[in-house]
């Protein structure tokens, strides 16, 4: 993976994060991992010493994005790449209305990722070259009554990124939108009703993949939600309303 040299993953303690910085690792990138818990990031970065830099950041510490990002690009004497893999769903019980629940996720979600893409964004854009990769999901295909803050942080993910591609893609700048359906990782461990789950290591592998081609638009992991998103699309309200999920 020759593309990525120099990158940051940003929710690298643990799931696809952790997974696609191993990867990136492996392939013989250095990689600056980022992430909240110390104690799982210094974990993952035991892996491979030499190649994975630890760097403890709270994502919804928005004011302190910039400073981090030019001592990442010091210290790695520059970035190509950018995974914002970073995301938080908590549970939301039927008749439950948590604005902190919502404000939670829009923050990890949404704004942090714009923090951490608009200034790899302005870095490629000047370079005329780079790699933004967003895990967004399938969840923002539709407003699903399960989780109404979650499916609007991802819907504003993917056109965020969706903007970012046509901002950027005249300058040589790939980004990258990946839309994975169920992967078994600490946020879905124990929910009901999950099929064609798949390893946070598979779903790292066919991410990379795309990514990997250039110029990309992205696309769902695996590539069989497609489907699924195509039908859930077409439903009318009148009968998506009505489905439990």
């Amino acid at each position: 993976m020759s593309r990525f040299q120099r990158a940051i993953v940003v929710g690298a303690s643990s799931g696809i994060g952790e997974a696609l910085a191993l990867r990136l690792a492996r392939a013989g990138a250095q990689v600056a991992i980022v992430a909240r818990r110390e104690e799982e990031l210094q974990r993952v970065a035991k892996e491979d010493p030499e190649r994975l830099h630890p760097y403890v950041h709270d994502v919804a510490d928005l004011d302190g994005t910039t400073a981090l990002f030019e001592r990442i690009e010091a210290d790695l004497g520059g970035v190509d790449t950018l995974v914002y893999a970073a995301g938080v769903m908590p549970g939301v019980e039927e008749g439950e209305y948590s604005f902190e629940k919502d404000r939670a996720m829009i923050t990890v979600n949404v704004l942090g990722a714009m923090a951490w893409m608009n200034l790899a964004a302005a870095r490629f854009e000047a370079a005329r070259s780079g790699t933004l990769i967003g895990i967004s999901s399938i969840a923002g295909e539709r407003g699903r009554r399960g989780n109404p803050g979650y499916c609007t942080s991802k819907a504003a993910l993917s056109t965020y990124l969706e903007s970012l591609r046509n901002r950027c893609s005249r300058y040589g700048v790939n980004v990258v939108t990946i839309k994975p359906g169920f992967v078994d990782t600490a946020m879905t461990r124990g929910m009901k009703g999950l099929f064609w789950v798949i390893s946070a290591d598979e779903a790292a592998r066919r991410s990379l993949a795309i990514a990997q081609r250039g110029r990309s638009s992205g696309g769902f992991v695996p590539a069989r939600w497609a489907l699924v998103a195509w039908v859930v699309r077409l439903l009318p309200s009148f009968i998506f309303k009505r489905l439990n999920f």
